[in-house]
């Protein structure tokens, strides 16, 4: 059985970790030395993936710990280069754990494909007459791809919408809704509304322009939740109430407010991102999906919400699309994402989308409580003093020293670390 509760890991050299990591998810060493290689992949692996490939570049590559998504401990790779970020959500994980860790749930792998239809001589009609044959372009749109009907996935709805307000004058858009079952999607959704252009531009009369994925997939949902004990909240000489309190009060200034709202829905991709790269996932479809589900009501708020239950104990739950995949793209040709999600133990596409979320909710938890007590500079710039210690240019032992140093005179700058290498080590 996995565990992710794996004490004192953090004190390991990295071949230590990579070993207890083997040991903890019952794997065998040999499945997580893609690991081992800068960035998970080799130069001529990446030079099959884009273009005018000159190199690799890399991230650092860590595990949350303490994880326990449904039951089920899980041990997360997160790529990120970002300090305390790994460290603030495994510790908001392990709080989580005493009251049940996290709850997980998601909707239906839903995508929704556009297609864009200009030059209409007559919008109604031209609405009417999609309307009258949907069934028809359903199943046409159902029979495009016979691997993925295979799987249950395939076409579910479509939807004609009509836009009056726009720069260039009134036209359709037409919502293909796909079931794409544990792919991203991408690449089925554009090519069934490629596929059914033509049709729609003779029940229309019209040109179909644009046929793309819409990255809003609001009809792919991933939700999580936890509650943390009251007692768990306090330290150093802040009362669990206090923790609490403070953190549903920072939670309020996010949801009533979109200059907060957008630091605070950052906060929570710094976690849901992290692991969004470690599995060859596209963080950049659900950073955009994650920011356009945020302004839905108009107004830019909180993905999150915060708040008590009848017994005092802090109560979060967290809201977004998570269009991610295990299948196709980068998740079967990179070495380290395909490392990745065997590590997780994910099956399913679900399953993965289940976990991100939840480490998105104890990211989030992370930098609010840190912001409402001992603020957010305290912990994060612990970590920063050694990124600052090796650009001054402290090597070996020199980084910690340096760093406790710049720590302890709470002046972390490069221009202080020069200056303290100088004094210690003539450097």
């Amino acid at each position: 059985m996995t565990t992710s509760r794996l004490p004192g890991f953090y004190n390991l050299s990295i071949e230590e970790r990579l070993a207890r990591l083997a040991e903890a998810a019952g794997l065998s060493p040999d499945t997580l030395s893609a690991f081992r290689f800068e960035g998970g992949i080799d130069a001529d692996a990446a030079d099959h993936m884009i273009e005018n490939v000159v190199g690799i570049h890399g991230l650092p590559l860590g595990i949350g710990l303490n994880f326990l998504v449904n039951g089920r401990d899980v041990l997360v790779p997160m790529a990120i280069e970002e300090p305390s970020v790994v460290a603030g959500a495994s510790f908001m994980a392990k709080l989580a754990r005493a009251g049940g860790g996290f709850t997980a749930s998601t909707t239906e792998p839903l995508m929704i494909g556009q297609m864009q239809v200009l030059d209409i001589a007559e919008l109604q009609k031209a609405q009417a007459a999609i309307l009258e044959k949907k069934a028809e372009l359903i199943a046409e749109a159902d029979a495009i791809d016979p691997v993925l009907k295979k799987f249950g996935g395939g076409a579910r709805d479509l939807e004609v919408r009509l836009i009056e307000d726009s720069p260039i004058g009134a036209f359709l858009v037409i919502h293909l809704i796909y079931d794409v079952r544990d792919a991203m999607g991408a690449n089925a959704v554009n090519t069934a509304c490629e596929k059914l252009a033509p049709r729609i531009e003779q029940l229309t009369g019209g040109r179909v322009h644009l046929r793309i994925l819409s990255n809003l997939a609001d009809r792919r949902l991933a939700r999580a939740q936890c509650t943390i004990p009251v007692k768990e909240l306090a330290f150093e000489g802040f009362t669990g109430e206090q923790v609490r309190d403070g953190v549903i009060e920072a939670w309020a200034f996010a949801a009533a407010d979109p200059y907060r709202a957008a630091t605070h829905n950052k906060g929570i991709m710094n976690g849901v991102d992290a692991v969004v790269i470690a599995t060859g996932n596209d963080w950049r479809a659900i950073e955009a999906g994650a920011h356009a589900y945020a302004a839905r009501s108009g107004l830019y708020t909180s993905l999150s919400t915060w708040g008590k239950n009848d017994a005092g104990n802090l109560v979060g739950s967290l809201e977004m699309p998570m269009a991610v995949g295990i299948i196709g793209g980068a998740t079967k040709v990179h070495p380290g994402a395909k490392a990745a999600l065997k590590l997780m133990g994910v099956r399913t596409a679900a399953e993965l989308a289940e976990i991100i979320v939840s480490v998105g909710l104890a990211q989030n938890l992370a930098a609010l409580r840190a912001l409402a007590t001992e603020g957010i500079q305290r912990g994060h710039m612990s970590l920063h003093a050694r990124q600052v210690a090796i650009a001054a240019g402290a090597t070996g032992d020199q980084i910690e020293k340096v760093a406790a140093q710049l720590v302890a005179e709470e002046t972390i700058r490069i221009d202080r670390a020069e200056e303290i290498l100088k004094s210690r080590y003539k450097i």
